[in-house]
Formats: structure tokens, C-alpha cells, sequence
């Protein structure tokens, strides 16, 4: 049995999943069954093509460079974050956004896609990417995700809305459940009716981001000074401040028993974490509780603590502290 994370994220939390991926690999005894890192998703800023989630900073190319190689080195792929929904013909040729992709185009990393002209673009110019059919495209009928099964996506991620549907996940062919990823502990309400328009709203903050930065560069960002504070006020819904555990009473929550028990044996193998602008506590959590031995999680998290604050060693042995 093979259960599969796509874990947050490679630049924000380079540390924590540096020292978490040397955890799984040293420390096999504390997790469940199958446990793998299947990637690292996200985007190094300021990527405009990013999506899903506002993020701000700037990295150099060789940060760029060394976090590719870190993750690569260790046979984990990063996957590209790159489904903002308000992209342009113009947007297509931005200079930072096609440095990473040349610079990641090994054959083994992946970029998540939602705009068709984007992915147009990557499938023409960087055909060695493996795509990712987003859950930003909000296919919320069964339909939707099947038909995506049948073109040339190596992953597609459902939408939450359907975790919990039974009778409509066994209509998805035996033989594609393995390419389908399940977002295991969604934040957002069910059946958000603002869902689509908070991805669009979230587009336009990176492209505003990006002007930003060309044309103030010495100067602090404040999106207020950009988007209309009308429409921002009316898609604040808070549900990001919501923690791992307010989020288990949601009716698309799938706890870890239920990966082990029904999701993986019907044959779906590929789990999404999100928590790309979390802080490392919620995050440390949240690998707990998904994929740890529950017996063993209070030992597992003292040790992911004392390595994630030691000095650039990193030592997991049995007994603790050595």
C-alpha cells in the first residue's frame, strides 16, 4: 500500500521539510503504512504565475537553484504552484517565472496547472514537466475530475466537495484512482459559493504584487493600495485562521484513519496537505496527526522539534535525545 503526500512548501518551509524528509528516511518505525513525500509544492516568489495563495518575498537564483537540488538529491520532486486564473498572453514571458522552469527542467519536477493558455505555454515550451490538473479548475461533479482522468495529466487533484462522496468516488475507474489526489484537510467551507472568485481575487493580489515590485521596489507592498476594498472585504471569510483540528468537525475533512482504512484500500493513493501560509507549529501538527503512528506521535514530534533546532545536524537515534 503506498500513501503518497504532496507536502507545503519548499521555500517558506525549506527547513521543516528538509529536516522532516531526513525523519522519513532515518526513522521509518514512526510512521504508518506506505507513508512517501510524493513532493513539495509551491512557488518561489515572485513567481506571478503562482496561485491558490497570496505569497510576497523574493528569492535569488541561487536559492532557486540550491532548493532544487536539495529536494531533487533526495529523490523528491518539486511541483510548481502555477495556477493563477487571471493570466495574459503577456504574463506568459515573465523573465523570474521561466528561470525556475528552465532551471527545474530535469525530467522530474511537475507544475500544477488551471489557466489553459499557462498550460499551453509549459506544454510547448517545457514539455519535460509532468501537469497536474488543479483543484482551482472547481470541477465539483464527478464528471469533472473523469474527464480530466482522460487527458495528459499525470495527477489530478479532486475537488474537496467530493471527499466524501462514495458513491461518486467508485464511478472513477479502478485503474485511475491512483492518479487522483484528495485534499486531506481543506480550511474553506463546504460547498463555498465564493470559492472560484477568492482563486481569481488571489491572481490579480500576485500580478499587483509583481507591478509592485518593478515600479516601488524600496517600498513596503500594501495591497489595499491596489485592489478595491469592496471585493476583498466581501471574500474574507476566515476560514484560514481555522486550525488542523476546528477543521475535522468539516464534512470534507478525511482523517488519517480513513486514508488507512477506506480512501487507500479503494485505491486512492495521492494526498494533498495545505498549509503554504501556515506557521511551523500547525504545520509540524498536521504531519503528525496525517502520518505518524498514533502510539509513537508524541516521540516523533519531540524528535522533529529537537532537529528542526539544532545547528545544521541532524541526528534521529532510538531513546531521544543522544
Amino acid at each position: 500500500m503506498k500513501v503518497r503526500f504532496h507536502l507545503p512548501d519548499f521555500t517558506e518551509h525549506f527547513k521543516l521539510n528538509y529536516v522532516f524528509a531526513h525523519m522519513l528516511k532515518a526513522r521509518p518505525d514512526y510512521f504508518r503504512e506506505g507513508v512517501e513525500i510524493a513532493s513539495f509544492y509551491g512557488a518561489f516568489p515572485p513567481s506571478i504565475w503562482n496561485g491558490g495563495r497570496t505569497i510576497g518575498g523574493q528569492c535569488s537564483e541561487n536559492f532557486v537553484k540550491a532548493v532544487i537540488k536539495t529536494f531533487n538529491d533526495m529523490g523528491i520532486p518539486l511541483r510548481f504552484t502555477f495556477t493563477n486564473p487571471v493570466l495574459k498572453e503577456e504574463h506568459l514571458y515573465d523573465p523570474f517565472c521561466n528561470m525556475v522552469m528552465r532551471l527545474a527542467d530535469n525530467g522530474f519536477n511537475e507544475a500544477i496547472v488551471n489557466s489553459p493558455l499557462l498550460e499551453d505555454y509549459i506544454r510547448k515550451t517545457y514539455p519535460n514537466y509532468k501537469l497536474t490538473s488543479s483543484t482551482c479548475k472547481r470541477l465539483d461533479s464527478i464528471e469533472g475530475p473523469i474527464n480530466e482522468l482522460k487527458k495528459d495529466y499525470s495527477i489530478v487533484v479532486l475537488d474537496y466537495d467530493l471527499n466524501n462522496r462514495f458513491d461518486l468516488l467508485e464511478q472513477i475507474p479502478p485503474e485511475d484512482r491512483g492518479r487522483v489526489e484528495l485534499l486531506a484537510n481543506a480550511c474553506c467551507d463546504p460547498g463555498c459559493k465564493m470559492r472560484k472568485e477568492h482563486y481569481d481575487l488571489i491572481g490579480q493580489q500576485m500580478l499587483y504584487y509583481n507591478q509592485h515590485l518593478k515600479e516601488r521596489p524600496n517600498e513596503p507592498f500594501n495591497i489595499n493600495d491596489y485592489t478595491d476594498n469592496s471585493v476583498t472585504n466581501k471574500i474574507k471569510c476566515g476560514c484560514r485562521e481555522r486550525t488542523l483540528y476546528q477543521t475535522t468537525g468539516l464534512r470534507h475533512h478525511i482523517t488519517p484513519d480513513a486514508i488507512w482504512e477506506k480512501y487507500a484500500p479503494m485505491g486512492f493513493e495521492q494526498y494533498k496537505l495545505e498549509g503554504r501560509t501556515a506557521g511551523n507549529l500547525y504545520l509540524i501538527e498536521c504531519y503528525m496527526y496525517y502520518m505518524t503512528k498514533p502510539e509513537l506521535r508524541d516521540e516523533a514530534r519531540m524528535m522533529f522539534f529537537y532537529n528542526l533546532d539544532s545547528n545544521g545536524v541532524i541526528q534521529y537515534e532510538s531513546g531521544g535525545r543522544k
